[in-house]
C-alpha cells in the first residue's frame, strides 16, 4: 500500500511539474512605429501585464492605413497604436476605430486627442518635420544653409534634396498636408512643384531622408526632425533646422478595434504615465501632461509648430494623394 502510494505521489508530482506552461493571451496590435521602439514598448506592457502578450505588425503609416482599410470587413488588428493622427480619424469614419474612453485619459493634453464627441483615439507623442541639412555635403557643393521653406526652391539645391512620399510616408503626407494648410490650396500646389525641380528622389519611408543626409547620400532630407536628433547624437555631421514658416506636426496615437478587455488594456497602459515616460526618451512632446524631459540635440519645435486640422487632413487625403501622384510619383524610389 505504500509502494503504491509513493508511486502514485510521485506521477502527480511529475504531471505536475510537466504541465503546460499558461499561455499569455495575445492581442495583434498594428503600428507604424520605428522599428526600433517596438521591442522597448513590448517588454515594458508585457512586464506590466504579464498575461497578455503584443504581437506587432508593422509598417509605414500609409500602407498600414491602407491596410486596415482594406481589413474594415474583416479586421485582424485589435489596437492600432503608433498611427498617426489623421489615419486615426480617418478610420474612426469608416467605423474601424471603436469609441473608448481609456483609463487615465484625464491626463492627456486635449490637443492631442481626438476632438469629436465618441472619442476614439489618444495622442501618445508629437512628431515634427524638419530639414536635416549634411554641413559637410554642403560644403563639398558650396551649397548655403537653408533657412526657409522658399530657399529650397533655389537653382543651388537641384539634385540635392529628398523627402518622403506622401502616399506611403505618414511623415510625408503630413508635410505636403502642412504646406497646404500654412499655404493656401493654390499657392501649396505651386510650391511643390517648384520644389519637384530639386528633388532628387521621394523615398517610402519618413525618416529615410533625413538617413540619407546622414550618410550624405543628398545634402537635404525633409524628414523627422526626431530622426536628426538622433543621428546628430551619433555624430553625423547634421544640422535641425526648423525653417522659417513653421513646421507641420502630427500625433501618433492609439485607438481601439475590437473590444475585447485584453485589448482594451493595451490600450490603457499606452496612455499610462509609464508609458510616456518611454515616449519621452525619443520624443520632446508626449501625450501625458505631466511628462516632459529634453532630448538631445532636439530643436525647440513648440515655438515653430503651425496650426494643423487632423480632420482635415483625414478627409482630404484621399483627393490629395491623388493630385500629388499624378504630378510628383515618378521621382519616387522603387518600392
Amino acid at each position: 500500500m505504500k509502494q503504491r502510494w509513493m508511486i502514485g505521489s510521485i506521477a502527480a508530482l511529475g504531471a505536475l511539474f510537466t504541465a503546460p506552461v499558461f499561455a499569455a493571451e495575445e492581442v495583434v496590435v498594428y503600428t507604424a512605429f520605428e522599428t526600433d521602439v517596438l521591442a522597448k514598448y513590448k517588454v515594458a506592457f508585457e512586464q506590466a501585464n504579464p498575461d497578455i502578450e503584443i504581437k506587432w505588425v508593422r509598417d509605414s503609416t500609409g500602407i498600414m492605413t491602407a491596410k486596415l482599410l482594406a481589413e474594415k470587413n474583416n479586421p485582424r488588428a485589435e489596437v492600432v497604436w503608433g498611427l498617426a493622427g489623421s489615419s486615426m480619424a480617418l478610420l474612426k469614419n469608416a467605423g474601424i476605430l471603436k469609441p473608448y474612453s481609456p483609463k487615465g485619459v484625464e491626463n492627456l493634453r486635449t490637443s492631442m486627442i481626438d476632438p469629436e464627441e465618441n472619442k476614439a483615439w489618444y495622442g501618445n507623442d508629437a512628431w515634427f518635420n524638419a530639414i536635416c541639412f549634411n554641413e559637410y555635403v554642403a560644403k563639398q557643393y558650396n551649397l548655403p544653409k537653408p533657412t526657409s521653406w522658399d530657399d529650397l526652391l533655389k537653382p543651388v539645391y537641384k539634385g540635392h534634396i529628398a523627402m518622403p512620399n506622401p502616399a506611403s510616408s505618414g511623415t510625408g503626407y503630413m508635410q505636403v498636408s502642412a504646406w497646404l494648410q500654412t499655404m493656401g490650396e493654390d499657392k501649396g500646389w505651386r510650391y511643390m512643384a517648384k520644389l519637384n525641380n530639386n528633388i532628387a528622389h521621394y523615398t517610402h519611408s519618413g525618416s529615410k531622408p533625413c538617413v540619407q543626409a546622414g550618410m550624405g547620400e543628398v545634402a537635404i532630407g525633409v524628414s523627422m526632425a526626431l530622426r536628426g536628433a538622433k543621428l546628430k547624437t551619433q555624430g553625423a555631421p547634421l544640422d535641425v533646422i526648423l525653417p522659417d514658416g513653421g513646421i507641420g506636426w502630427e500625433s501618433e496615437a492609439v485607438g481601439l478595434v475590437k473590444p475585447s478587455a485584453a485589448a482594451k488594456r493595451v490600450v490603457d497602459w499606452s496612455i499610462s504615465k509609464q508609458a510616456n515616460e518611454l515616449y519621452n526618451e525619443s520624443y520632446a512632446l508626449v501625450g501625458h501632461k505631466d511628462v516632459s524631459k529634453a532630448v538631445t540635440n532636439y530643436p525647440n519645435v513648440q515655438d515653430a509648430m503651425v496650426e494643423m486640422d487632423f480632420g482635415k487632413m483625414a478627409n482630404d487625403r484621399k483627393v490629395v494623394l491623388r493630385t500629388w501622384s499624378d504630378k510628383f510619383d515618378s521621382k519616387s524610389e522603387a518600392k
